[in-house]
């Protein structure tokens, strides 16, 4: 098996911090701590326009896709696809 990064993509600041403390809470052991990244939208100079990333890497494909977009879902965000 390969790393994976998986990218959980939320509307603001709050609902990501959430998500990786919700993420390090439900996946207890060695693993990469989850990074928070905002990013601006294209063409936007608004703060207030950007998302948040939580970026998580998953040695040897370590978590499940559908449960990172299930949680990401809860807080009206995505997984990122390839």
């Amino acid at each position: 098996m390969t790393d994976v990064r998986h990218i959980l993509v939320l509307p603001d600041r709050d609902a990501a911090e959430e998500v990786a403390e919700e993420l390090a809470q439900r996946f207890e052991g060695p693993h990469a701590e989850p990074q928070l990244v905002r990013e601006a939208l294209a063409g936007e100079d608004d703060a207030e326009d950007a998302q948040w990333l939580v970026v998580l890497e998953s040695p040897e494909a370590r978590y499940d896709p559908e449960l990172l977009d299930a949680l990401a879902g809860e807080y009206d965000g995505w997984l990122e696809r390839d």
